[in-house]
């Protein structure tokens, strides 16, 4: 009887102790893994190449407390940049309905320019020989053997000597090297060549001709050794400060766009980069093949980024409804609610749930859960949550701010 009891007594404090389990400090451990940046999904515990795309595995090493800012990821510099992490700032933006056109980039023809020859004669050298190269006004294009040009260079220096020797008050020498030098500046040398002419008193073989247009070369004409006649083109240039973007719509949404109204346009080919555009020209008459209209975006190019040929997104919105929004890119939606990635003071990451309200494929309204001038991940969003869902299970909802 008193051994059953001795059990009995050491079951209790048993299950006393199992119950009285001392709290565990939080104990800092490391994690690593190798995921896809196109595939947050992947996880692998070596590094490798992903299972879907064949992309090389990036390192992944999250460095935290267990149980405390459960709800925070944190990535070095070099897994912000593999990963491919970009930001916005949340403001005010459109986000009424959207009409969003596909458009291609093409060169400005109002800045389209060409050099034509002035006098018939054979290149003889050719100093720009590159189609997309720079040209500035005043800068050499090429050498001319011209009989035409040598014998107006002649005339002008005889005018220019019979004034020096001869003094017949019945011939007027001023206006005889006027005239000369007026025809040598129409058959395209500069003041400065025809000074020179002068001091030197020699007329030489060749001419060098001086460009009279600036921009960059879309196409070049003429080969050394060619043969050249008066009005022939010898190069054209573009101005690439200010290009069009040209797009086709239906003869149905025709009305929605406007000359002089405002658009917004977006490249995918710079990153989604939005500036600013205004429909410069909308075709009044439709095309007899496909019966679309054809509308024409001028936009500013001051850095050059922007190249002919790109493709472009030109959307005009929605009767200027502006409300605080946020990206549709930054939104993650599922069967809990709507949530967010918000950068913090410190660098790090954090979820928050929020209310989404109307939008269109740019910007998307926030009814409750953010403020202006909170930052939001706009790119990279599927890898935090996977980073979450790594770190703290499924129900990454449980910590998030709300």
């Amino acid at each position: 009887m008193n051994k059953l009891k001795i059990l009995v007594l050491l079951l209790i404090l048993g299950i006393a102790a199992c119950k009285q389990k001392p709290q565990q400090v939080a104990i800092k451990q490391s994690k690593a893994y190798y995921t896809c940046s196109m595939h947050p999904q992947v996880h692998e515990e070596k590094p490798g190449n992903c299972p879907i795309c064949g992309m090389k595995l990036i390192k992944v090493e999250l460095t935290g407390t267990s149980g405390i800012n459960s709800d925070k990821i944190t990535l070095t510099a070099t897994q912000l940049q593999l990963a491919n992490i970009q930001t916005d700032t949340v403001r005010n933006e459109n986000t009424g309905n959207e009409k969003t056109l596909t458009g291609t980039v093409t060169t400005n023809e109002n800045t389209a320019a060409e050099l034509s020859a002035r006098i018939a004669g054979r290149v003889q050298q050719l100093f720009v020989r590159t189609v997309g190269e720079k040209i500035a006004v005043g800068q050499p294009v090429y050498s001319i053997y011209s009989e035409d040009l040598q014998e107006a260079e002649k005339e002008y220096l005889l005018a220019k000597q019979q004034q020096k020797v001869l003094h017949n008050p019945d011939v007027d020498y001023g206006q005889l090297i006027s005239s000369a030098e007026n025809k040598l500046q129409l058959w395209g040398l500069s003041p400065a060549q025809i000074k020179n002419l002068a001091a030197s008193g020699k007329v030489s073989a060749t001419t060098t001709v001086l460009s009279k247009v600036g921009g960059t070369v879309s196409d070049i004409s003429v080969h050394e050794g060619d043969y050249v006649t008066e009005g022939m083109t010898i190069l054209k240039t573009q101005a690439l400060n200010n290009l069009w973007i040209e797009a086709q719509l239906y003869a149905s949404d025709a009305g929605i766009y406007k000359e002089n109204d405002l658009v917004s346009v977006s490249f995918p080919d710079l990153n989604g980069a939005l500036i600013n555009g205004k429909i410069e020209f909308v075709n009044p008459e439709l095309s007899e093949a496909s019966k679309v209209d054809l509308i024409r975006v001028s936009i500013p190019n001051p850095q050059g980024l922007i190249r002919p040929g790109m493709l472009a997104y030109i959307s005009i919105g929605g009767n200027g409804v502006r409300s605080l929004a946020v990206p549709a890119s930054a939104i993650l939606t599922d069967s809990k609610g709507s949530k967010v990635w918000v950068k913090n003071s410190d660098g790090s990451f954090s979820p928050k749930m929020i209310k989404p309200g109307s939008g269109n494929q740019s910007y998307v309204q926030v009814l409750w859960g953010l403020n202006a001038g909170d930052v939001v991940v706009t790119n990279g969003v599927y890898l935090l949550n996977s980073e979450a869902i790594f770190k703290n299970g499924n129900d990454d909802m449980a910590a998030m701010k709300m």
